[in-house]
């Protein structure tokens, strides 16, 4: 008899907390005596319903949030850290967390396989990048110099242009870069708050021009629920001074 799709999932689940945080896939569709498509399908589906995780470096499985849960274990607290690995786990898009603080931006978590912009860029020219867009639309004060200099043809240098880009900014709590900072990449950012509400970084995918969109509604809302989770565990931020930022 040809076993359901949920007893298949149950099934690796299990496998997981047999073998042990790292499980390999092609060790969880032996165990299971799944057939490999199979097996990486449902994999891809229990990581992105939260009920496993990948490991940091993407070599395994462990057990989700959702899973002990249901095990009725109590949720492990979460850093910014632990958050962000989750997030790593379910794009493929590098994902950075910046901060605002007296001095600027400050990269505060690189995504390993993927570079962001060095951070002198991010604050000496804002106007050119998904995460400077977010602290020039809620923190304009942290930049002295605003001179809106092109770093490639496709940097917005129209003060107009960049004011009106800046509101839809506020009003939609997501910023975009096409080609802005560097040609043959793009990004999308969106806000992070602290406990006050008070918009303290950006959470941002960053990836090449052929393969991110900047208009895909699903990565959108995929930030925006990551950068909920992100408040929760974030430290206060100063715009005036440099503070812990994380905690």
């Amino acid at each position: 008899m040809t076993a359901h799709p949920v007893q298949r999932a149950l099934a690796i689940l299990e496998a997981v907390a047999h073998l042990g945080p790292g499980a390999t896939a092609r060790q969880i569709a032996v165990f299971t005596a799944t057939p490999a498509s199979t097996a990486y399908r449902l994999l891809n589906l229990l990581v992105a319903d939260g009920y496993l995780v990948r490991i940091e470096d993407l070599s395994g499985f462990a057990l989700g949030r959702r899973t002990r849960e249901l095990a009725g274990a109590e949720p492990e607290d979460e850093s910014y850290e632990s958050v962000l690995t989750e997030l790593r786990g379910r794009v493929r898009f590098g994902i950075h967390l910046a901060v605002f603080d007296g001095t600027g931006i400050t990269i505060a978590s690189r995504d390993p396989d993927h570079a962001p912009a060095g951070e002198g860029t991010l604050t000496g020219h804002p106007h050119a990048s998904a995460v400077g867009k977010i602290a020039l639309a809620f923190h304009p004060g942290l930049f002295a110099d605003r001179s809106l200099h092109g770093v490639t043809h496709r940097t917005i240098t129209s003060p107009d242009v960049l004011s009106a880009e800046l509101a839809l900014v506020r009003q939609h709590d997501i910023a975009t870069e096409v080609e802005e900072s560097r040609i043959g990449r793009c990004a999308v950012a969106v806000p992070v708050r602290d406990a006050h509400h008070v918009v303290c970084g950006a959470l941002t995918a960053l990836g090449g021009s052929a393969g991110l969109r900047v208009d895909d509604t699903d990565l959108a809302d995929l930030l925006h629920t990551y950068a909920a989770r992100l408040a929760g565990v974030f430290g206060p931020v100063a715009t005036g001074r440099r503070t812990e930022t994380c905690g």
